[in-house]
């Protein structure tokens, strides 16, 4: 099965790019957040940014775990989901993984 993407992310193919995204993550620097960052790598709340960084690092070639991470900030009490930007493709999966989420786009 081949799917129409626009590039092989969130793959092992993308190992070649690790040098240079692991530099710039960790010439950057990252304060604590004022709300927890779920990330799709761990699919977990976190407040670290030292783990923060670990997490997008990683997050380049581990799969995402969409259904994983909704499931999660729903146990964790989201109420509901606002996509930023055009379309509504992140609503959708949203409501793919619960339909009874609220999820807007603005």
């Amino acid at each position: 099965l081949v799917l129409p993407v626009g590039g092989a992310f969130h793959s092992p193919f993308m190992e070649p790019a690790r040098v240079e995204l692991e530099a710039a993550i960790h010439a950057a620097d990252f304060k604590r957040p004022i709300c927890p960052v779920y990330q799709n790598v761990t699919a977990n709340a976190v407040t670290e940014p030292d783990q923060i960084k670990k997490n997008l690092i990683l997050q380049l070639t581990a799969p995402v775990r969409w259904t994983q991470t909704i499931q999660q900030m729903i146990r964790d009490g989201a109420t509901s989901f606002i996509e930023v930007g055009p379309g509504k493709i992140l609503q959708g999966l949203v409501k793919k993984v619960n339909r009874d989420m609220e999820a807007a786009s603005i």
